[in-house]
Protein backbone atom coordinates (compact mmCIF):
# COMPACT_ATOMS: atom_id res chain seq x y z
CA UNK A 1 0.00 0.00 0.00
CA UNK A 2 1.63 3.30 -0.79
CA UNK A 3 3.16 5.28 2.00
CA UNK A 4 0.34 7.77 2.17
CA UNK A 5 -1.95 5.31 3.25
CA UNK A 6 -2.42 3.38 6.88
CA UNK A 7 -4.21 0.25 7.31
CA UNK A 8 -4.65 -1.25 10.73
CA UNK A 9 -6.19 -4.03 11.12
CA UNK A 10 -7.05 -5.40 14.85
CA UNK A 11 -9.55 -7.93 16.71
CA UNK A 12 -12.41 -6.77 18.58
CA UNK A 13 -15.40 -8.16 20.61
CA UNK A 14 -15.66 -11.83 21.88
CA UNK A 15 -15.14 -13.58 18.45
CA UNK A 16 -12.52 -11.75 17.74
CA UNK A 17 -13.85 -9.66 14.52
CA UNK A 18 -11.13 -8.23 11.98
CA UNK A 19 -11.70 -4.62 12.37
CA UNK A 20 -9.91 -2.39 9.54
CA UNK A 21 -8.68 0.99 10.15
CA UNK A 22 -8.00 2.62 6.36
CA UNK A 23 -7.03 6.03 6.13
CA UNK A 24 -5.63 8.97 3.98
CA UNK A 25 -2.71 10.22 5.80
CA UNK A 26 -2.42 13.50 3.47
CA UNK A 27 -6.68 14.98 4.61
CA UNK A 28 -6.11 12.38 7.88
CA UNK A 29 -9.62 11.24 6.75
CA UNK A 30 -10.30 7.65 7.67
CA UNK A 31 -13.01 4.87 7.43
CA UNK A 32 -14.16 1.87 9.51
CA UNK A 33 -14.88 -1.53 8.59
CA UNK A 34 -16.56 -4.03 10.88
CA UNK A 35 -16.58 -2.22 14.14
CA UNK A 36 -18.21 -5.01 16.10
CA UNK A 37 -17.08 -4.12 19.73
CA UNK A 38 -14.15 -2.29 21.58
CA UNK A 39 -15.50 1.06 20.55
CA UNK A 40 -13.63 2.82 22.87
CA UNK A 41 -9.95 1.60 21.56
CA UNK A 42 -10.95 2.46 17.79
CA UNK A 43 -11.88 6.21 18.92
CA UNK A 44 -8.46 6.38 20.83
CA UNK A 45 -6.61 5.26 17.52
CA UNK A 46 -8.42 7.47 15.52
CA UNK A 47 -7.74 10.70 18.47
CA UNK A 48 -3.93 9.51 18.50
CA UNK A 49 -3.42 9.72 14.89
CA UNK A 50 -5.92 12.75 14.59
CA UNK A 51 -7.80 11.21 11.89
CA UNK A 52 -11.70 12.36 11.01
CA UNK A 53 -13.85 9.11 10.84
CA UNK A 54 -15.80 9.61 7.74
CA UNK A 55 -17.50 6.37 7.02
CA UNK A 56 -18.58 3.19 8.89
CA UNK A 57 -18.87 0.30 6.27
CA UNK A 58 -20.17 -3.08 8.27
CA UNK A 59 -19.56 -6.17 5.81
CA UNK A 60 -22.72 -7.85 7.16
CA UNK A 61 -24.85 -7.51 9.80
CA UNK A 62 -23.89 -10.81 12.52
CA UNK A 63 -23.80 -9.38 16.01
CA UNK A 64 -19.59 -9.65 16.09
CA UNK A 65 -19.18 -6.86 12.83
CA UNK A 66 -22.03 -4.75 13.44
CA UNK A 67 -22.28 -4.30 17.39
CA UNK A 68 -20.40 -1.37 17.93
CA UNK A 69 -21.87 0.49 14.61
CA UNK A 70 -24.29 2.53 16.69
CA UNK A 71 -22.00 4.21 19.14
CA UNK A 72 -19.04 4.73 17.05
CA UNK A 73 -21.72 6.73 14.13
CA UNK A 74 -22.91 8.57 17.59
CA UNK A 75 -20.07 9.47 18.64
CA UNK A 76 -18.58 10.57 14.93
CA UNK A 77 -21.22 11.62 13.28
CA UNK A 78 -19.80 8.89 10.71
CA UNK A 79 -22.91 7.11 8.05
CA UNK A 80 -23.00 3.66 8.12
CA UNK A 81 -23.55 1.73 5.23
CA UNK A 82 -24.30 -1.69 4.87
CA UNK A 83 -26.51 -3.76 2.48
CA UNK A 84 -30.27 -3.47 3.09
CA UNK A 85 -30.44 -7.40 2.36
CA UNK A 86 -28.92 -7.71 6.07
CA UNK A 87 -31.30 -5.79 7.71
CA UNK A 88 -33.70 -9.23 8.90
CA UNK A 89 -30.52 -10.03 10.06
CA UNK A 90 -29.91 -6.83 12.16
CA UNK A 91 -33.15 -7.35 13.68
CA UNK A 92 -31.99 -10.58 15.61
CA UNK A 93 -29.82 -8.36 17.32
CA UNK A 94 -31.41 -10.07 20.73
CA UNK A 95 -31.04 -13.61 19.65
CA UNK A 96 -27.74 -12.75 18.06
CA UNK A 97 -26.54 -11.88 22.03
CA UNK A 98 -28.16 -14.11 23.47
CA UNK A 99 -26.44 -16.84 21.38
CA UNK A 100 -22.91 -15.14 23.37
CA UNK A 101 -24.64 -14.55 26.27
CA UNK A 102 -23.72 -11.42 26.21
CA UNK A 103 -26.03 -7.72 26.42
CA UNK A 104 -27.82 -6.56 23.14
CA UNK A 105 -26.31 -3.82 21.86
CA UNK A 106 -27.92 -0.39 20.54
CA UNK A 107 -28.86 -1.38 16.92
CA UNK A 108 -27.36 1.19 14.15
CA UNK A 109 -29.39 2.93 11.59
CA UNK A 110 -29.04 2.22 8.23
CA UNK A 111 -27.27 5.44 6.51
CA UNK A 112 -26.77 4.15 2.65
CA UNK A 113 -27.88 0.62 1.56
CA UNK A 114 -23.72 -0.93 0.46
CA UNK A 115 -25.17 -2.37 -3.11
CA UNK A 116 -22.97 -4.25 -5.58
CA UNK A 117 -21.09 -1.59 -7.40
CA UNK A 118 -21.29 0.65 -4.85
CA UNK A 119 -17.91 3.17 -5.04
CA UNK A 120 -17.42 3.47 -0.82
CA UNK A 121 -14.19 5.04 1.32
CA UNK A 122 -12.91 8.25 0.73
CA UNK A 123 -10.37 10.29 -1.75
CA UNK A 124 -7.76 8.00 -2.81
CA UNK A 125 -9.25 5.04 -0.68
CA UNK A 126 -12.20 4.04 -2.69
CA UNK A 127 -13.95 0.35 -2.55
CA UNK A 128 -15.84 -1.13 -4.99
CA UNK A 129 -18.64 -3.34 -3.02
CA UNK A 130 -19.02 -6.89 -4.03
CA UNK A 131 -22.16 -8.31 -2.96
CA UNK A 132 -21.22 -11.49 -1.79
CA UNK A 133 -24.32 -13.49 -0.92
CA UNK A 134 -24.16 -17.15 1.34
CA UNK A 135 -22.93 -16.34 4.63
CA UNK A 136 -25.66 -14.09 5.03
CA UNK A 137 -28.50 -12.16 2.21
CA UNK A 138 -26.23 -9.40 2.31
CA UNK A 139 -22.78 -9.89 2.91
CA UNK A 140 -20.26 -7.74 1.35
CA UNK A 141 -16.74 -7.56 0.01
CA UNK A 142 -14.70 -4.40 -0.26
CA UNK A 143 -12.45 -4.19 -3.20
CA UNK A 144 -9.69 -1.49 -3.17
CA UNK A 145 -8.26 -2.01 -6.89
CA UNK A 146 -5.49 1.04 -6.12
CA UNK A 147 -4.65 -0.74 -2.98
CA UNK A 148 -4.43 -4.52 -4.29
CA UNK A 149 -6.55 -5.16 -0.96
CA UNK A 150 -10.05 -7.21 -0.86
CA UNK A 151 -11.93 -6.90 2.84
CA UNK A 152 -13.92 -10.18 2.20
CA UNK A 153 -15.95 -10.30 5.81
CA UNK A 154 -17.08 -13.61 6.34
CA UNK A 155 -17.82 -14.54 2.73
CA UNK A 156 -13.90 -16.09 2.53
CA UNK A 157 -11.37 -17.28 5.09
CA UNK A 158 -7.00 -18.33 4.56
CA UNK A 159 -8.20 -22.08 4.12
CA UNK A 160 -11.95 -21.78 4.92
CA UNK A 161 -15.17 -19.89 3.81
CA UNK A 162 -18.16 -18.24 5.97
CA UNK A 163 -20.26 -20.39 7.92
CA UNK A 164 -23.71 -21.04 6.23
CA UNK A 165 -25.32 -22.42 8.83
CA UNK A 166 -26.95 -19.40 10.64
CA UNK A 167 -30.47 -17.87 9.47
CA UNK A 168 -29.84 -16.51 6.04
CA UNK A 169 -26.97 -18.93 5.03
CA UNK A 170 -26.91 -20.58 1.98
CA UNK A 171 -23.94 -22.75 0.82
CA UNK A 172 -24.60 -22.75 -2.87
CA UNK A 173 -24.92 -19.02 -3.04
CA UNK A 174 -21.53 -18.98 -0.61
CA UNK A 175 -19.26 -20.69 -3.50
CA UNK A 176 -21.32 -18.66 -6.48
CA UNK A 177 -19.81 -15.75 -4.99
CA UNK A 178 -16.73 -16.43 -4.14
CA UNK A 179 -16.15 -18.17 -7.61
CA UNK A 180 -17.77 -15.54 -9.79
CA UNK A 181 -17.11 -11.86 -8.05
CA UNK A 182 -13.90 -13.16 -5.96
CA UNK A 183 -11.74 -15.45 -7.61
CA UNK A 184 -11.61 -13.25 -11.19
CA UNK A 185 -10.27 -10.39 -9.26
CA UNK A 186 -6.07 -10.26 -9.55
CA UNK A 187 -4.68 -13.25 -8.14
CA UNK A 188 -1.91 -10.66 -5.86
CA UNK A 189 -4.88 -9.38 -4.08
CA UNK A 190 -4.65 -9.52 -0.03
CA UNK A 191 -7.30 -10.50 1.44
CA UNK A 192 -8.12 -9.44 4.87
CA UNK A 193 -10.85 -11.85 6.34
CA UNK A 194 -13.48 -11.00 8.64
CA UNK A 195 -11.36 -13.34 11.48
CA UNK A 196 -7.88 -14.74 10.91
CA UNK A 197 -5.19 -14.66 9.57
CA UNK A 198 -4.49 -12.65 5.96
CA UNK A 199 -4.35 -14.25 2.60
CA UNK A 200 -4.20 -13.78 -1.20
CA UNK A 201 -6.80 -14.91 -3.59
CA UNK A 202 -3.69 -16.94 -5.40
CA UNK A 203 -3.23 -18.66 -2.21
CA UNK A 204 -6.86 -19.68 -2.01
CA UNK A 205 -7.57 -20.67 -5.55
CA UNK A 206 -4.64 -22.64 -5.19
CA UNK A 207 -4.81 -23.85 -1.50
CA UNK A 208 -8.06 -23.30 -0.13
CA UNK A 209 -10.21 -26.84 0.11
CA UNK A 210 -13.90 -25.14 -0.44
CA UNK A 211 -12.68 -23.56 -3.57
CA UNK A 212 -11.17 -26.99 -5.57
CA UNK A 213 -12.64 -28.81 -8.71
CA UNK A 214 -16.16 -30.50 -7.39
CA UNK A 215 -16.65 -28.02 -4.86
CA UNK A 216 -18.29 -25.57 -7.48
CA UNK A 217 -21.95 -24.51 -7.17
Amino acid sequence: MPSEFVRETFPVGPLRCNCTLLANLETREAIIIDPGDEIAGILARLAQRQFSLKQIIVTHAHIDHIGGAAQLRRVTGAPVLFHQADLPILGMMEMQAAWLGIATPEKTALDQSAEDGLTAGIAGLEAVVIHSPGHTPGSICLHFPKQELLLAGDTLFAGSVGRTDLPGGDTKALLRSIHSRLLPLPENTLVVPGHGQETTLGQESETNPFLQPGMQP
